[in-house]
């Protein structure tokens, strides 16, 4: 089996997830930010908050103070997630619209000097915000991975690996990426192994 019959599988059986699900790209940052060591439903409720006291702006999260900790402290971590989102949004109005003109590169590079930025976050930004075709790789997929014979491989070895299995379409890396999301949140925190089709994919 390939990545991308793996792909079809998961697609077969969990259908279309359509994500990230956000109304604006910088929307989704703030997500990428906060669902860091938290569960999407609580990060789900922290951005509620914000549309309501109309904080989901750079310029407003430089300025908030109590009321943007109010809102993210469900997510856990909220000092720190607080520096992180005034940190990112000081970086997104000071490189302005400059961003959206770089190569995925160079994007990248300036995302992850960018405080409490690491790769897993910058690579969700640049395919979810960005719209650039790059795959992101969280602990769902290296623990999928492992089921299928490929373990002590490093985060970019299996982001290129990947990226060299599969066409460059952001929609696909978007897709795929949840699926396996979707499949680790159901599969493999139930330790459902010796079912799973994974174990006869070996890569």
């Amino acid at each position: 089996m390939t990545l991308i019959s793996l792909y079809k599988w998961l697609y077969n059986r969990y259908g279309p997830q359509r994500w990230w699900p956000a109304d604006t790209p910088f929307e989704m940052m703030v997500g990428a930010i906060l669902t860091q060591q938290t569960r999407w439903e609580n990060v789900e409720k922290a951005i509620e908050c914000m549309k309501i006291k109309g904080l989901l702006s750079p310029e407003k999260i430089i300025k908030a103070g109590e009321e943007l900790t109010e809102c993210i402290k469900i997510t856990g971590f909220y000092r720190q997630k607080e520096k992180r989102l005034k940190a990112l949004s000081r970086f997104l109005i000071e490189r302005g619209e400059e961003l959206w003109k770089m190569d995925t590169l160079s994007l990248r590079k300036a995302l992850l000097s960018v405080e409490g930025v690491g790769k897993e976050t910058a690579d969700s930004i640049l395919l979810y915000a960005f719209e650039r075709p790059v795959f992101v790789v969280d602990a769902y997929t290296l623990r999928i991975l492992r089921c299928a014979g490929v373990s002590g491989k490093r985060y970019e070895e299996v982001r290129k690996l990947f990226e060299s299995s599969l066409p460059a379409d952001v929609e696909l890396y978007k897709e795929y990426h949840a699926l396996l999301v979707a499949h680790g949140k159901n599969a493999c925190s139930k330790n459902m192994c010796e079912d799973c089709i994974v174990k006869h994919l070996k890569l």
